[in-house]
């Protein structure tokens, strides 16, 4: 079953097949950086479950000089981040967010949970008003 995504703008489109390989909550520095949020949700796909549907000439790609296997990529004129081949290949890395529909899955995977953000580990539960 395909679930649809894309970015903000609508300019790029793009479907994937379900299920996912993996389903993930990345918590490290450079995906915290690169969502700009506590975490990068990231579910995990073969590449023949990935097509481009429209815009695909409007996604950029880059990857981290220093890191061995660090990419992102996003759409040139919204700034959403979008789903990419990993360096070797062998699998696309889909951004949760993007997707436009319930794919009928969670992450199952907390990766890099010792280099979470102090802030969202010490959130606190605040009164509601009734």
């Amino acid at each position: 079953m395909p679930v649809r995504g894309g970015c903000l703008c609508g300019r790029v489109e793009f479907e994937v097949d379900l299920p996912f390989a993996k389903f993930v909550k990345c918590h490290c520095s450079r995906c915290r950086q690169a969502t700009g949020s506590a975490f990068a949700a990231n579910a995990y796909v073969l590449p023949p479950a990935f097509r481009w549907l429209a815009g695909q000439d409007h996604v950029a790609r880059f990857d981290l000089p220093q890191a061995r296997s660090f990419s992102t990529s996003f759409c040139r004129e919204c700034g959403s981040p979008l789903p990419h081949a990993t360096r070797s290949g062998r699998e696309v890395i889909i951004p949760a967010g993007s997707l436009k529909e319930d794919p009928g899955a969670s992450p199952t995977i907390d990766a890099c949970w010792q280099s979470r953000a102090r802030w969202l580990s010490d959130a606190v539960d605040l009164p509601t008003s009734d």
